[in-house]
């Protein structure tokens, strides 16, 4: 039996995750990595996350499937160089805004498309944090669904349903503005928050001082800035609503404790924590 051919562009967490999890369905693949990065496709080489190694796009674009786990900027610069795609080829990009890039990808291969959002990730990055189980039961989000072609819908969606995630259709400009408060602003937050404790604190103080709570705050201020410039770029209007939002909410509890409203303060407290109900 022919096996499919999976081109991943981007062999970095994303990427190599996908292919660990779909190598543990009852598939048949066959992976084919493309990434500027020698050391990270000598690296995907060698941990088995992909079959084989390309150097461009035109070796890459003949595959049944390609996705693109790159940074947004760079998924619509390669929508830009992938013309004339087999009508039957499925592009699946996994960014993590998705209006810029759905109105980005020529009209010509637009059916080729699937915009996705797997609603999964680590600070950590490199072909060595893949995990096979990344993406089990988590949610991805398929944007503009109507865009894309009946082929192409079939195909994401086995591949999805198939590595055991939650699907929810959405329209892209939806999707940003949810994934701005819910995803983006909390990295945000948390690069903050980082910046100004090590702007007052020695070392010393915060390797001896800082709890499990700092830690959890702070982990994913550990994550890739240049992937993150992009996504703040993209989803500039949303990101500065989200965070004018928590600026807000961040000066009443300053006012609270100004003014010793501690029955206050406690009740605002007591209002976060059922977020924790429905999570």
């Amino acid at each position: 039996m022919k096996k499919t051919s999976i081109g991943i562009i981007g062999l970095g967490l994303m990427g190599g995750s996908f292919s660990l999890a779909l190598q543990e369905t009852a598939g048949s693949y066959h992976f084919v990595g493309l990434d500027h990065n020698k050391s990270h496709c000598d690296e995907a080489l060698k941990l088995g996350l992909v079959d084989e190694i390309v150097t461009s796009l035109n070796e890459i674009k003949n595959c049944d499937i390609i996705i693109l786990t790159i940074p947004v900027d760079g998924i619509i610069s390669i929508a830009k160089q992938l013309p004339d795609l087999d009508p039957k080829c499925t592009v699946i990009d996994f960014g993590s805004t998705k209006q810029k890039i759905s109105e980005s990808i020529p009209d010509a291969i637009r059916e080729n498309f699937v915009t996705a959002h797997p609603m999964t990730g680590t600070e950590k990055f490199g072909p060595s944090a893949a995990m096979k189980d990344l993406y089990k039961d988590k949610v991805v989000v398929l944007c503009d669904m109507e865009k894309s072609g009946d082929h192409q819908k079939e195909t994401a969606e086995k591949l999805f349903y198939g590595i055991q995630m939650n699907l929810v259709l959405m329209g892209a400009e939806e999707h940003d503005r949810h994934a701005a408060f819910i995803s983006h602003m909390p990295h945000a937050v948390s690069y903050a928050l980082a910046n100004s404790v090590m702007k007052q604190e020695a070392v010393t103080s915060i390797v001896a001082l800082a709890g499990g709570g700092f830690k959890d705050m702070s982990r994913i201020a550990k994550s890739s800035p240049n992937m993150w410039e992009d996504i703040f770029r993209q989803n500039k209007n949303n990101m500065l609503e989200a965070i004018y939002t928590f600026q807000s909410e961040l000066k009443k509890c300053q006012k609270m404790i100004e003014n010793e409203e501690w029955e206050a303060l406690n009740l605002w407290m007591k209002e976060a924590n059922t977020l924790h109900d429905i999570l």
